[in-house]
């Protein structure tokens, strides 16, 4: 589910000239009584959700708690959202969404959870601008968690591993520590890795409150 896509997916919709008729919405506000069965806002968000392994797992055993996936590429949000209603999952959606254009529609101090997993590396150096993990999006991650939230971080590529760590060093607002497990679904990024012995890389990050 990495790359093939638009880079200009990747670039804020108010920096383009024009906006191209394949770019996703970028709504300011989401009316959620149409979205959850409950009409409550999500609890949990899976940016770059990919075709919803984790995120339709993690509804499963998590009926309690309202799930959003954020995935930049239509094909990959409408295979999530016809399995959703085929299945009648009632907590868990996906959203067509850039998330380089922030979460304006998230409320602030009300995550539980953030999980990003596996995002495209943009290995060259001409392409870095490209990666949606910046200081913009951990201030925005930062605000949109709950005291004490946490941001789940796992990739199989080096440069990117460290890229995160050095951008949330700079930011200044979570501490990180590398897990070697904890009790989440399998991405199918992270079962090929598994079959492949790719190694890979999680990272635990917990809201500061002193930021």
């Amino acid at each position: 589910m990495r790359h093939h896509t638009s880079p200009n997916l990747y670039m804020p919709v108010n920096t383009a000239a024009f906006t191209p008729e394949y770019y996703p919405p970028a709504p300011e506000v989401l009316d959620w009584s149409v979205i959850f069965a409950d009409g409550k806002p999500p609890s949990i968000l899976d940016i770059g959700c990919g075709r919803g392994a984790f995120l339709l797992e993690y509804a499963a055993n998590n009926p309690a708690d309202n799930i959003l996936g954020i995935e930049v590429r239509k094909h990959a949000a409408d295979w999530i959202n016809t399995v959703v209603s085929g299945e009648n999952i009632e907590n868990a959606t996906a959203l067509w969404y850039s998330v380089i254009n922030g979460l304006p529609f998230i409320r602030s101090q009300s995550i539980n959870s953030v999980f990003y997993f596996f995002p495209d590396p943009w290995i060259k150096k001409k392409h870095h601008k490209r990666r949606a993990f910046t200081q913009n999006f951990l201030r925005e991650i930062y605000r949109v968690l709950k005291p004490g939230g946490l941001l789940y971080l796992m990739t199989d590529v080096r440069e990117v591993d460290e890229y995160q760590k050095e951008t949330i060093a700079e930011f200044g607002g979570f501490s990180m520590e590398n897990v070697i497990s904890w009790n989440l679904p399998a991405t199918d990024q992270e079962r090929f890795c598994l079959r492949k012995n790719i190694p890979f890389v999680r990272t635990l990050c917990r809201k500061n409150d002193d930021n």
